[in-house]
């Protein structure tokens, strides 16, 4: 089914903003295909300009110096720096990398291999330089001599371009490389900067180890002096306070601990002397005393005596029992036994006496040593006092000797240290001339030169992309208009030939004079060329919407003056009129009548006089012989003043009825919107509005804007028609569009398009 093409209603109809594009990889490469020989040209532009520099720059090459910062130095002839040896990390690394980028290095090298009278680090840079010098040279006149300072100063700024010191990773390593136009001056002077800065190091060293020997000298002197004072203090204060100290205690401090030591001991033998009395009056208790009791006396009297009594009580007991306890025998041994148990008792009361004077001496030797500890103590503390007052001048006599030792050694160390100054750096790998050129590098400036020239022309093409805001596409007319776009018409060249076949023609399209004419009437010149298949398909879209209403009167409008809505509105009626339908070309236009000075220029009479009912209607019409078109001029308009009421009378609306009953269309040639507003008024009687955009031309913005201000125009829009688009160029914006899609067809039928 066909679908036929509804105007959108004002109310509905939103406008989105002008310029607005998706950011995706699909638009980037329509951006490309677009302007893809703008970049083509950009690139070849950098492509030749990288070429350039190449030929004309002068080679200069790079030579590299290594040096580490050997955290393992070799120290031979001192044990520790005066100064301290500080740990070597990061910091210290990036530190010393700033010292070799430092004036100091740098005026050393360049005294060193007097480069202030090198031409290269004394006149200009090259070419360029050589002209600036003489450019000012010719402004300023005659100028003196540089003076040395100048010449250092000069030297020293393009010493510092040439040089480059960098850190390699993180490790104690430090690269120095030199960039010269000589290659063995770039190895000679690399060198010279490690030299230089190895120099400066142990300079520094030595320095720094002077001033502090100086310092360490006054400072022994003064040390010297208040030890040998605090020592004297002490004697002194020994002497006066009867004070001796043998083996580094002092006399009363030994005799405390000797007494104290024999305290001890005299309580430790008076308590086992009372253990032993405690025990022994115990065993004097008992009857007879058990054999453990026998064998911890270790008496042999007592055993000998215990053994026997025990012998005669198991005799007893047997002649008691066998002869009775008065048997003679048996009172016999009870009598011995008894003996034996008296002569128990008498020995250890004898033992018991021993023990009891034991424990008196040990009591007696106990109160002795206390009575001599309480008298040694006594002493002690009348010289406690004195002892803190000498254990302060200890303290400070030995505070001070340790200072002046430890100063002494620093002294020692500075002295050996100024006879063999060392430094933590060292060449690793020493800077040899370079076989190749360090720059120009013949692939990297291509590179570059192919990158930049990338990006500028991606660049100039996202620019040429953002600032073209016109239409170019049929999306773009339904994206930011909200209307269909009915057709795209290709532009046409010098006497009717399209504007993409104009250059091919050559000398022949120069000898035709250019005429209007041939424009107007190109449907029926060409009625199989592409210009005229997009405006049958215009009358396609008429015809579809009147299915839906009626659709006789159609408008012809655009935004701005010459954008071909007369070429097409005279088109479309011609090829309307030749497909045999009754049509009426009418010029609406009455402020600028250019379609009546076209196809009619000697009527007198026209549409103004036939709304004044001067003349009628078939009088008014001029009849085109070959397509039977009635065209109505718009007439004499040169003192008519308002248009717009003329447009929007009584008469104008009677007269387009008229029309209606008399023709099967009516197509009106209405003025632009832009500059008046006769197009609007005329919405009341016309059935639908075909609106003409130039292609590549007419600003988005201000169509949106105009037809904003006409809602009665939209409520009626068919659709828009793209005009005097180049098919070529179109191409690249909608292949399908483009002119190579359809020639083949087009050729077939012999036509010019």
């Amino acid at each position: 089914m066909l679908q036929v093409n509804k105007p959108i209603s004002s109310s509905n109809r939103e406008y989105p903003e002008v310029g607005g594009s998706p950011n995706t990889l699909v638009h980037y490469l329509e951006v490309v295909r677009r302007q893809y020989l703008a970049m083509l040209a950009v690139v070849l532009g950098c492509m030749i300009l990288a070429l350039l520099y190449l030929f004309t720059a002068v080679p200069r090459f790079t030579s590299t110096v290594s040096m580490v910062i050997d955290t393992r130095k070799v120290q031979l002839f001192q044990q520790q720096s005066v100064l301290g040896d500080v740990a070597i990390d990061s910091a210290t690394v990036e530190t010393q990398v700033e010292i070799l980028n430092s004036e100091n290095i740098s005026l050393a090298v360049i005294r060193e291999l007097r480069l202030t009278e090198d031409p290269e680090f004394t006149a200009g840079g090259g070419l360029i330089g050589a002209i600036m010098s003489s450019a000012a040279g010719l402004f300023s006149g005659v100028q003196p001599p540089p003076s040395e300072l100048e010449l250092t100063r000069g030297a020293l700024g393009r010493f510092s371009g040439s040089r480059q010191v960098k850190r390699l990773g993180r490790t104690y390593v430090m690269e120095i490389s030199f960039t010269s136009r000589d290659s063995a001056k770039a190895a000679r002077i690399a060198n010279a900067i490690a030299d230089a800065y190895i120099v400066d190091q142990l300079e520094a060293k030595y320095q720094a180890t002077r001033r502090a020997s100086v310092w360490l000298q006054d400072r022994i002197k003064e040390l010297r002096i208040q030890a040998s004072a605090a020592q004297r203090a002490v004697v002194d204060f020994k002497i006066a306070n009867n004070i001796v100290d043998t083996g580094g205690r002092l006399m009363n401090e030994q005799q405390l601990a000797e007494v104290n030591s024999q305290l001890v001991l005299a309580h430790a033998s008076t308590a086992e002397a009372k253990a032993r009395l405690d025990r022994m009056n115990d065993i004097v208790k008992q009857e007879i005393p058990d054999a453990s009791v026998a064998d911890a006396l270790r008496n042999e009297t007592i055993v000998k005596l215990r053994g026997q009594y025990v012998d005669m009580a198991s005799k007893e007991s047997i002649w008691s029992a066998k002869y009775g306890s008065d048997h003679l025998a048996a009172v016999n041994l009870r009598r011995q036994m008894a003996e034996i148990r008296k002569n128990i008792t008498d020995e250890l009361k004898r033992i018991q006496e021993s023990y009891k004077s034991d424990y008196d001496i040990a009591l007696t030797r106990e109160q002795a040593v206390k009575s001599s500890l309480a008298s040694v103590v006594s002493e002690a503390q009348l010289t406690n006092q004195a002892q803190i007052q000498l254990r302060e001048l200890e303290s400070s006599a030995q505070s001070y000797q340790a200072m002046y030792d430890n100063f002494l050694q620093r002294y020692m160390e500075s002295v050996q240290q100024q006879s063999f100054p060392i430094t933590e750096a060292r060449v690793i790998s020493a800077a040899t001339p370079p076989l190749g050129k360090s720059h120009p590098k013949t692939l990297m400036i291509l590179a570059e030169g192919l990158a930049v020239g990338l990006i500028l022309s991606f660049g100039l093409a996202l620019a040429r992309e953002f600032s073209d805001k016109v239409f170019r596409t049929t999306s773009q007319v339904e994206q930011l208009l909200g209307t269909n776009c009915i057709a795209i018409l290709p532009a046409l060249g010098e006497a009717g030939v399209p504007f993409a076949l104009a250059g091919k023609l050559g000398s022949t399209l120069r000898k035709r004079p250019r005429q209007r004419l041939d424009l107007l009437r190109y449907v029926v010149e060409n009625p199989l060329s592409r210009f005229a298949e997009a405006v049958r398909s215009l009358k396609v879209a008429v015809d579809l919407n009147g299915i839906v209403r009626e659709n006789r009167v159609v408008a012809i409008v655009s935004t701005m003056p010459n954008e071909g809505k007369s070429t097409l509105s005279t088109n479309l009626a011609q090829l309307m009129a030749h497909g045999g339908a009754r049509v009426i070309l009418v010029d609406a236009d009455l402020r600028n009548p250019s379609l009546s000075r076209d196809l009619v220029p000697e009527a007198q009479m026209g549409l103004l006089d036939v709304i004044s009912q001067k003349t009628r209607l078939e009088d008014a019409l001029t009849i085109d012989p070959e397509t039977n078109l009635s065209i109505l001029p718009a007439g004499v308009t040169s003192k008519l003043l308002h248009t717009n009421e003329v447009l929007a009378s009584k008469a104008m609306n009677d007269l387009i009825t008229q029309l209606r009953s008399k023709f099967d269309y009516v197509v009106l040639d209405m003025p632009p919107i832009a500059p008046v507003v006769d197009a609007r008024v005329a919405s009341s009687f016309v059935d639908s509005f075909i609106f003409v955009v130039e292609w590549g031309e007419t600003k988005m913005d201000v169509v949106q804007h105009y037809l904003r201000a006409a809602p009665e125009i939209q409520e009626k829009l068919l659709g828009v028609a793209l005009n005097k688009a180049d098919t070529g160029l179109l191409a690249r914006y909608e292949s399908y569009h483009g002119r190579q899609y359809y020639q083949k067809y087009y050729a077939r039928y012999g036509s010019t398009d």
